[in-house]
């Protein structure tokens, strides 16, 4: 990963799993804006988040598979300094692009202390503000049985259209959902430590998620 002036450069060389196929391409991504926001999700101050780029055009030039996409994307980081799974029991996240910017929603529980809830909308400038995150909304669970929801202002009209990663333990999938008065698609991702934490699932992890030898 590389920035130039303008934009992050994402060169991808991977084996995809279990065929050991390559995966090869380049992804460039410019940013709107980057933003200071940073977000501390847990009550130790052991867990952050940061939005580096809440709306960004992305360009995906891959050679193996040979697939070209262009579209909005979203840059993110999470960083700590202990396991997922010992803070945190559940979490969903959900990003959405607004007329002058994008929203995000990101709810969490802890295993000690309330539940967190934090809804941002950001401009193209960068800037940000909290504002009133709607009710929440249950939508079907997954095929691995993971419980899904989002926060909507219209839960009759608030529907997954796609899944596109479906896990045992983790969940994304595209939904739509109304927010600030009008119908929006949102980016949407549910996370279950209680079922990553299992034995079954850690078993499946180095199968699943394997690592470059380095």
């Amino acid at each position: 990963m590389s920035w130039s002036a303008d934009a992050l450069t994402i060169e991808v060389a991977e084996l995809a799993i279990p065929r050991f196929s390559k995966l090869r391409g380049r992804i460039h991504l410019y940013p709107s804006a980057l933003t200071g926001c940073n977000i501390t999700l847990d009550a130790d101050g052991r867990h952050r988040w940061r939005p580096i780029a809440p709306r960004a055009r992305v360009d995906v030039q891959m050679e193996q598979p040979r697939l070209r996409w262009r579209g909005s994307g979203y840059f993110d980081t999470n960083t700590g300094t202990a396991p997922l799974e010992d803070d945190f029991k559940t979490w969903t996240w959900s990003r959405a692009d607004l007329e002058d910017g994008a929203a995000v929603l990101y709810d969490v529980i802890r295993r000690r202390g309330e539940p967190l809830s934090v809804a941002l909308r950001f401009d193209d400038a960068g800037n940000h503000e909290d504002f009133t995150p709607p009710s929440e909304v249950s939508l079907p669970s997954t095929g691995w049985r993971i419980d899904r929801r989002t926060r909507s202002e219209d839960a009759g009209n608030t529907t997954i259209l796609r899944t596109c990663e479906d896990t045992p333990f983790y969940a994304r999938s595209v939904v739509a959902s109304h927010l600030f008065g009008a119908r929006r698609q949102s980016m949407h991702e549910s996370l279950s430590l209680d079922r990553f934490r299992t034995r079954w699932v850690q078993t499946l992890l180095p199968f699943r998620m394997p690592r470059a030898p380095r």
